[in-house]
């Protein structure tokens, strides 16, 4: 093969993350978002590590494995699901070899590889989406979706989308319609100008409950006013109408809270300069194994509920049964695995460093009567210098790039008997077992939790021994 050469070949398999092998005369490449089975047409971009790295520009032939009917209508052109046209159970059987192939490079002797476990509900799981405004194509009418696969600008509409409850769909729709036909512009990121940025929504599974927010720019002004209204008046008037419109939608749940937050920051992220509550209020509640959690608008908490409670009795189960002294739980987000281990514990220490799902903790902790969580808001790297208690066992939940280096140093510096480690990126979970076992660690259990169905993405939890 030869860079910017264009070859085609049958996928042989899929590494992990999202990457289908094909072979040609002897030759490896890697080209992303290539399911297995599928004849496809790549361009050679670049050789890394002995293999070549391919771009793809046309599935030539469908895999055997997929399926067309039950398709989204966006398939294939929203970023989205990579995976949903191979039925549920050849995706969890790629994902499994997949991750069994990279751990077993990386994990040294024996370990017990306890395969794949299914998410409940293949559809219709995920209970939070940042939807973005903007047109599909340039100079296009007003779109509410998600981007469209390999563009940074062009936005595809995600009404129907199969991975979220129908509810979802119902609100992205109306307040397309609203806005598209009040006139109103989305916010341009090379120009900086605009109004309309985002959509969040987040749908508790078994509660109902809805918090919804528009996340738009300061720049009122571009709004259309009445004679004599100012901008801020324009703005109350036509957010008022768009949360009364919300209201009168027929939906299965119900809102809890109706939200504008304002966000002139030049980064493309759903963040807050201020937060306005147009109806209700500004969190809603979802059970967990029993407990009850109230999630912010920003708070970190698992996309697919029942998914993790699948994910957290493997983690319950990993603990063991017998009682621990001091449990620390780094990266905790909104407390929700520290609580779950309360019971097994005499103390559990979180530690997080977004205040605002801290302070969610706390609060969780509290309306679920337990009194033996503490948590403290902060980096890792820092706080574990601030610490004076021990931890007997340790839980490891970090964020998709895994563990700063320096602080798993000083996590491995404890020197405790056990730690339970919770990946959404195998990859970081990969490199760090490296520096695990160099410290003389062990894998002792892996098993997977797929809570992400139809895309190339999947949790793995791991028992690490000394």
């Amino acid at each position: 093969m030869k860079k910017g050469e264009v070859y085609t070949g049958t996928v042989e398999r899929m590494d992990f993350p999202n990457r289908g092998i094909v072979t040609i005369d002897g030759e490896t490449a890697v080209v992303k978002n290539a399911l297995p089975g599928q004849v496809v047409t790549f361009a050679v971009n670049k050789k890394r590590g002995g293999r070549f790295e391919g771009r793809l520009l046309q599935v030539e032939k469908d895999s055997p494995l997929e399926k067309t009917e039950g398709r989204c209508a966006h398939f294939g052109i929203c970023g989205g699901c990579l995976c949903q046209s191979l039925p549920y159970e050849e995706q969890l059987k790629i994902k499994e070899a997949q991750i069994r192939r990279l751990m077993d490079g990386v994990c040294q002797g024996d370990y017990s590889f306890e395969g794949i476990l299914g998410s409940p509900l293949p559809e219709g799981y995920r209970n939070k989406m940042e939807f973005s405004f903007g047109d599909a194509y340039k100079g296009g009418p007003l779109e509410l979706g998600m981007h469209r696969r390999g563009s940074f600008h062009d936005v595809v509409s995600a009404e129907g989308c199969r991975i979220v409850h129908k509810d979802f769909s119902r609100i992205l729709a109306e307040t397309r319609a609203y806005f598209a036909d009040l006139g109103v512009g989305f916010y341009r990121k090379l120009q900086h100008t605009g109004y309309l940025r985002h959509l969040l929504v987040r749908r508790a599974v078994k509660t109902g409950e809805i918090l919804t927010a528009l996340v738009t720019t300061g720049q009122n002004g571009l709004l259309p006013a009445n004679p004599g209204e100012s901008a801020e008046e324009a703005e109350r008037r036509i957010l008022e109408e768009w949360e009364q419109r919300l209201r009168k939608l027929p939906l299965e749940g119900h809102f809890a809270g109706i939200l504008h937050i304002r966000n002139d920051s030049l980064a493309d992220v759903v963040r807050s300069d201020e937060t306005r509550i147009l109806y209700g209020q500004d969190f809603f509640y979802e059970e967990l194994l029993g407990l009850k959690f109230r999630i912010t608008p920003f708070s970190f908490f698992q996309t697919n509920s029942l998914g993790a409670e699948v994910l957290y009795e493997t983690v319950r189960e990993y603990v063991g049964g017998d009682r621990k002294r001091v449990v620390f739980d780094l990266y905790s987000g909104t407390g929700t695995i520290a609580q779950v281990l309360a019971p097994a514990a005499d103390r559990v220490v979180g530690v997080e460093i977004v205040e605002e799902a801290v302070q969610a903790a706390r609060e969780n902790a509290a309306e679920n009567g337990l009194e033996n969580c503490g948590f403290i808001a902060g980096d890792v790297l820092k706080v574990l210098d601030e610490l004076t208690e021990k931890p007997d066992f340790i839980v490891l939940d970090p964020p998709r790039d895994g563990i700063h280096p320096k602080a798993l140093d000083k996590i491995l510096d404890f020197g405790v008997e056990r730690m339970v480690y919770i990946s959404c990126k195998p990859t970081s979970l990969a490199r760090d077992l490296i520096v695990m076992q160099q410290r003389g660690y062990r894998v002792s259990r892996m098993r997977c939790v797929d809570m992400f169905p139809g895309t190339g993405n999947c949790e793995v939890v791991a028992l690490v021994v000394r």
